[in-house]
């Protein structure tokens, strides 16, 4: 079982505070589009996190699943995860001399790609992070002595195109006949544009340069890599910051540093941490990523062969209990197997927020929550002003009672392919709205239904989900696994934790 912690309604008021102008609704949301609340008796403090960038959905620009042929020797890598509304950044140390570009981590997409500033760069649509100033800094390639674009020959230049055919990208290039055969066409890669799911995009050249990682053994320790192969972003379609892809593509941050072979694990720390400096959630790559393996559950990772660059697990049962009842709902066979056109599978993604499920087990498990719940009063108004399909109020127990409101809600489980059976944390999935008032409490079921389950994966296991959870991605074996923790205690371990 994961150990839980109290947070007393005083408590709340603290991190509500504390977090004012962090929670509020993501204007492009995954699959439904909440609104903001707006009223002037109390402060917007939504949490809104339902953003999703990974290109999966299925896209079709990009990688191909081109294995990196580079060879590197074995690498342990320790990087920090700051968390942030909608998402994990982890800085990218780039270029001669280093410039320091913050990006998003995600697993569900394969180009690792920074904004430009020296193309002028342009996002579009992005006027949210322009007001909350949470745009990030630009690389500058013409800053760095060891920035060079890469060539239409390279097979990053094909991978990138989508090209099966790897003359067709130095043919637009413009190169001739001649040097097309010979294969030593000297120009560079034509730009490329690359797209994610809800419709971003982001339009920029490949570049090559040297990138630093820091070494488990010390927080200071770092090791540089030469021929860098990223995105050199000019434009984006509402997608303001950067993306570390860690896909299994060629092009992906993980496949450039010879670790597809290894695996990473992480362990994302809840969003009461969120923009708190002095802890950051630990991404660990290489063998020190497998070190605990022992003791975790492992389910395997599913193969989709026409999307092999993605995490997939299979989910077969979902349990609902409290105290005197328990109920497991079955999933849909989907949720667990692919079909000829690539479609179905449970995708585990960073880059989306929230658990997506299809709408027969969704409203199956909706169900039951409420049955459970009856003794409680809906707060309906939140449900429409966040779109979320279930808001409770509910009481704020005393600080000197032992319990607190966690055994109000009932606890969820969810049921993987080989037995694993991982139970969430409750703030995973019934999060407080608002700072409490009247000695009660606003909570709201972040479980969200799929709009379009006959397309793409089946379900998505996102982000918010896996919060106090260690997730380890052993590739070398293809399976995944899963072991509830305090993530404060492992970045504390890690040295990731300033007091």
């Amino acid at each position: 079982m994961h150990s839980s912690f109290t947070i007393s309604c005083m408590s709340l008021t603290l991190i509500f505070l504390s977090f004012v102008m962090t929670l509020f609704i993501q204007s492009h949301a995954l699959h439904k589009t909440p609104t903001t609340i707006s009223t002037s008796t109390s402060p917007s403090l939504v949490l809104g996190m339902t953003h999703s960038r990974a290109s999966r959905f299925h896209r079709l620009k990009g990688s191909r699943g081109v294995m990196n042929s580079r060879k590197l020797e074995a690498l342990d890598i320790l990087e920090p995860l700051r968390e942030v509304r909608d998402g994990y950044l982890i800085s990218l140390n780039i270029g001669t001399p280093p410039q320091v570009i913050q990006v998003y981590m995600d697993t569900g997409s394969d180009l690792t790609w920074v904004p430009c500033g020296n193309l002028s760069f342009e996002c579009i649509n992005c006027d949210d992070y322009r007001t909350s100033n949470r745009m990030t800094s630009t690389f500058s390639p013409s800053r760095s002595s060891s920035a060079v674009r890469d060539l239409c020959t390279s097979a990053f230049c094909t991978d990138i195109h989508s090209s099966d055919n790897s003359y067709d990208p130095c043919a637009a290039a413009g190169c001739s006949l001649t040097t097309l055969v010979n294969g030593n066409c000297p120009r560079p890669c034509p730009l490329f544009s690359y797209t994610y799911g809800e419709g971003g995009l982001v339009m920029g050249a490949l570049t090559r340069d040297v990138i630093r990682v820091h070494g488990s053994t010390s927080p200071n320790a770092t090791r540089q890599i030469s021929g860098f192969c990223f995105g050199c972003v000019g434009s984006t379609y509402r997608e303001p910051i950067g993306i570390a892809g860690f896909g299994r593509g060629s092009l992906s941050l993980l496949s450039q540093l010879g670790l597809l072979r290894k695996g990473f694990s992480y362990c994302f720390l809840p969003f009461k941490y969120a923009n708190d400096p002095n802890i950051t959630s630990p991404l660990v790559m290489g063998d020190l990523a497998m070190a605990s393996k022992d003791s975790l559950q492992f389910t395997p990772l599913l193969k989709n062969p026409l999307y092999p660059n993605s995490y997939y697990i299979g989910l077969k049962t979902i349990s609902v209990s409290n105290s005197t009842s328990s109920t497991s709902i079955e999933a849909s066979s989907n949720l667990s197997e692919f079909d000829t056109d690539g479609n179905g599978g449970m995708l585990i993604d960073s880059g989306t927020t929230y658990t997506h499920l299809p709408k027969p087990l969704y409203s199956d498990l909706l169900s039951k929550i409420q049955s459970l719940m009856m003794m409680h009063p809906r707060a309906q108004d939140f449900e429409k002003r966040t779109g979320f399909d279930l808001c409770y109020s509910l009481p704020c127990l005393s600080n000197s009672s032992s319990a607190d409101d966690h055994e109000l809600l009932p606890s969820l489980t969810f049921h993987f392919i080989g037995n694993v059976n991982l139970t969430l944390p409750k703030e995973n999935y019934f999060y407080a709205m608002a700072a409490p008032s009247n000695s009660r409490i606003v909570k709201c079921f972040l479980i969200q239904i799929m709009d379009d389950e006959d397309y793409g994966p089946a379900g998505v296991f996102g982000s918010f989900q896996q919060h106090n959870v260690q997730v380890v991605y052993d590739l070398e074996e293809d399976r995944m696994g899963f072991q509830p923790m305090e993530c404060a205690s492992s970045a504390a371990s890690l040295g990731l934790h300033r007091t």
